[in-house]
């Protein structure tokens, strides 16, 4: 009987993209009563300065009970220091100016029905339910049994709570909410599904085996070479000192839209080559990490 060894770093490796395909077929297949799992695209955008931010993901799921329609509006929260919403009478800060808004509530404390009813008897034109704390951004399909046509969306706890600490900060932000991907079962039997997920693991780990450590060496060595040059560009930017009277300290000016705080006297600020400017203790990590200004996408390389 022939044993395949696998080294530590390539195990770790292997382990993280089966764990991967694994979460692959958990999605295929369906769930407790037989229903499809569809996705939610949101789109967020809010304003800082004069600077609109947009960002859109993958990063939700429907509830089972939620019809798949599109909705948008500004996000509100519950008012008080609770935001599950299980009060009856709990109110939402609504802004005068929104039309449309979307409720976001915390899970926990009663079901979702509840919540997702508080909400609706409001005025809320959707829900948006985010994860207990610590589950990261773990979703699943709620149930939420009469509910009537209320759009309900369940996101997980990490994008939750930076949704709501950009709206307790003041920013007005809008969500729109899209109906994603539908998965569904590669075949109504889960021994064959089974069976498919291992020889199709069995297979990648020969493949792998056999080509990984080359395309390793050569990747490893690109990167290495990227981030070397992502830090002579770094390097070569422009940094400034601020003062009083610069143009950059004027209020109607744009904050750094890294950390949202404004600029003060004596922040040290680096000047990218499209003319967008942060502060250096900001952009530097984030450069390195992306290598293109977080307003514009411009490649410090390229440029």
């Amino acid at each position: 009987m022939s044993v395949l060894r696998i080294t530590p770093s390539i195990h770790s490796s292997v382990s993280s993209r089966l764990l991967r395909l694994s979460i692959f077929l958990l999605l295929s297949l369906p769930d407790s009563k037989g229903k499809a799992i569809w996705t939610a695209h949101l789109n967020i955008t809010f304003q800082v300065g004069n600077q609109i931010i947009s960002e859109l993901g993958e990063s939700g799921v429907f509830g089972n009970h939620s019809p798949l329609e599109r909705v948008s509006g500004v996000v509100v929260l519950p008012e008080g220091w609770n935001q599950n919403a299980c009060n009856p009478m709990t109110n939402f800060s609504r802004p005068e100016r929104a039309d449309s808004w979307l409720a976001l509530i915390e899970r926990g404390g009663c079901t979702f029905t509840h919540k997702i009813n508080v909400a609706a008897e409001k005025g809320a034109n959707g829900v948006i339910i985010y994860n207990y704390p610590g589950t990261g951004n773990k979703v699943f399909p709620m149930s939420h049994q009469g509910t009537e046509n209320m759009v309900a969306v369940m996101i997980g706890n990490l994008k939750g709570m930076e949704l709501l600490h950009l709206i307790q900060k003041g920013f007005y932000v809008t969500i729109i909410i899209e109906v994603g991907r539908m998965h569904m079962p590669w075949l109504s039997h889960y021994v064959m599904s089974l069976f498919t997920f291992l020889a199709a693991t069995v297979a990648y780990l020969f493949l792998y085996c056999a080509w990984r450590p080359r395309v390793r060496n050569s990747s490893t060595r690109r990167r290495r070479q990227i981030k070397a040059d992502v830090k002579k560009a770094i390097g070569q930017l422009q940094l400034q000192v601020l003062k009083e009277g610069d143009k950059e300290l004027d209020p109607d000016e744009n904050n750094c839209v890294v950390c949202f705080d404004i600029y003060k006297p004596q922040d040290v600020v680096r000047i990218l080559t499209c003319k967008h400017f942060f502060h250096k203790a900001c952009i530097d990590p984030w450069l390195l990490a992306h290598r293109t200004c977080p307003m514009c996408k411009c490649d410090i390389l390229k440029t």
